[in-house]
């Protein structure tokens, strides 16, 4: 699949009968179908029409639309969103039968342009999938991971002709960090608020909220960094926002386990790096683990195992002798000694 990048769009050749626009970011999309759909006007297909399908909606729709007559003979846009990525039955049925019209060149004056959500693996092997794929121009857009974020919200600014200094674009990133739409909001209110060119330390402070978005993902990466600050604020974030405390207790044991082996492969005179395929782990993950792996010893691991057991415990109930009983703070110090094992 291409990465999808407005750019490359050469805006001199006519639009493809078809497209499908597969990611997670949910603005990235939006963005995308809107270049898509700019460009297939330009060529002048002005007559647009929208649909969101579940996999119990009336497929037939589709059929409708693209074999319809215009009643001014325009050329059409279709812009159709599976939010969900499975569309059932009757909605496989019907992009089977949407992508054969594409490939026997009987989709005329009509562009098509599908958004779903990143698709797992059982559905990429998929038979509507396998189908639309490859009659279609299909556009896997990235996530917008927390190393991508200064990038993405200086290009951002840029747009606006705005900037700021590498220690204000930090202190954003904190507050934006996992709600792309909310960063992008927060950034088209800059430029409404402040002219172009420098912004202020003082003036971001009074105007960008936070409206940060934590998930397990982000607190492993935290941990395995040794940041202890954004340790902290992810899983105070997490538990203020009510996420399940046995879900990252779970995400943290794999991390511990992961870690512990290589420990063990250590402990024997192997090199950590040679066992990480038998783990199925691959960069950046990888270089995280190892990264941790420097500062924990095989015994501070066995120490980790134990505690999140306590924490297990303690989440169940059960009152473990020098622990707290609050689960959430349990669960922080645990963290924290993943981050830095001398410190707690």
């Amino acid at each position: 699949m291409a990465k999808f990048n407005p750019a490359t769009i050469n805006l001199q050749a006519a639009p493809a009968p078809l497209y499908c626009v597969v990611g997670d970011e949910l603005l990235l999309r939006i963005e995308s179908v809107d270049t898509l759909r700019h460009w297939a006007q330009q060529h002048d297909y002005s007559e647009r029409s929208s649909l969101s399908l579940s996999a119990t909606d009336d497929w037939g729709v589709i059929e409708e639309f693209t074999q319809s007559l215009s009643l001014f003979a325009e050329r059409k846009i279709l812009e159709l969103v599976i939010p969900t990525g499975k569309p059932g039955t009757k909605g496989a049925q019907a992009l089977i039968r949407l992508a054969e019209e594409v490939r026997q060149g009987r989709l005329v004056d009509t562009v098509v342009i599908i958004s779903l959500p990143k698709l797992d693996f059982q559905t990429t092997k998929a038979k509507w999938w396998q189908s639309l794929s490859a009659a279609a121009e299909v556009y896997e857009l990235p996530i917008i991971q927390r190393e991508q974020l200064p990038a993405w919200i200086t290009e951002r600014l840029k747009r606006q002709q705005q900037s700021v200094d590498r220690e204000t674009l930090a202190w954003i990133v904190d507050r934006v960090e996992g709600n792309l739409f909310a960063a992008h909001q927060e950034i088209i209110k800059l430029g409404l608020m402040y002219p172009e060119g420098d912004i202020s330390f003082e003036a971001i402070q009074q105007s960008i909220q936070d409206v940060a978005r934590f998930d397990v993902m982000s607190l492993s990466s935290a941990m395995l960094q040794g940041d202890a600050t954004r340790t902290r604020r992810i899983i105070e974030g997490l538990a203020a926002e009510g996420e399940a405390l046995p879900l990252i207790l779970g995400f943290m044991m794999t991390d511990i386990r992961h870690l512990y082996h290589l420990a063990v492969a250590r402990s024997k005179g192997l090199n950590p790096s040679s066992q990480l395929r038998s783990l199925y782990l691959r960069p950046p993950k990888s270089n995280l683990i190892l990264q941790a792996l420097e500062r924990l010893s095989l015994m501070q691991l066995m120490g980790l195992i134990q505690h999140a057991h306590d924490v297990d415990r303690i989440l169940k109930g059960i009152p473990v002798e020098g622990r707290l009983n609050d689960p959430w703070q349990e669960l922080l110090r645990l963290a924290l000694k993943i981050v830095n094992p001398q410190a707690v």
